[in-house]
């Protein structure tokens, strides 16, 4: 019963979130700009897209962290799954140390913006702006790499 009611809210889930990407995609490209005269026109409906963004960001980081303090704690309750517990523990101590590394690495070297944007073009912003790339690529070179080593020793196990 749980699983079915699980599934059904999930697919529910993706399948409004799917629709309304669509929509908004399509919009975005398809709905014109505000200005098509100027230098670099900005499609019209630019904000509809940037707020699904932050909409998708922020139910992501809310269920991640949700999920996060409820399988820690009731892991912890367990005394057979205690260990499961604070390797999650450390998972998310992981990703909190890459993020501070990758922020302290990020390069401070101003960019070549318009007037609009010179208020971002200051050293905590680009700073922020390489802690995530920088993160991304550093996840994206581990999943390869986690990936190829499963796929090897997925392969001999099965010989």
């Amino acid at each position: 019963m749980a699983v079915t009611k699980i599934r059904k809210i999930s697919s529910t889930s993706l399948l409004v979130l799917a629709v309304l990407t669509i929509i908004v995609t399509v919009a975005f490209f398809v709905g014109g700009y505000i200005d098509p005269t100027a230098a670099k026109p900005e499609p019209r409906y630019t904000d509809a897209l940037f707020y699904l963004m932050y909409f998708a960001f922020a139910v992501t980081l809310l269920a991640m962290v949700l999920f996060a303090i409820v399988g820690f704690a009731r892991n912890l309750k367990d005394a057979k799954r205690r260990k499961n517990s604070l390797t999650a523990l450390v998972g998310v101590l992981a990703i909190v140390a890459l993020l501070v590394i990758t922020y302290f690495v990020g390069g401070t070297d101003l960019l070549n913006l318009s007037k609009d944007f010179q208020q971002y073009n200051t050293d905590h912003y680009l700073k922020f702006a390489d802690m995530w790339l920088l993160s991304i690529y550093v996840m994206l070179g581990l999943n390869i790499i986690a990936l190829v080593v499963f796929a090897i020793t997925g392969s001999l196990k099965k010989k």
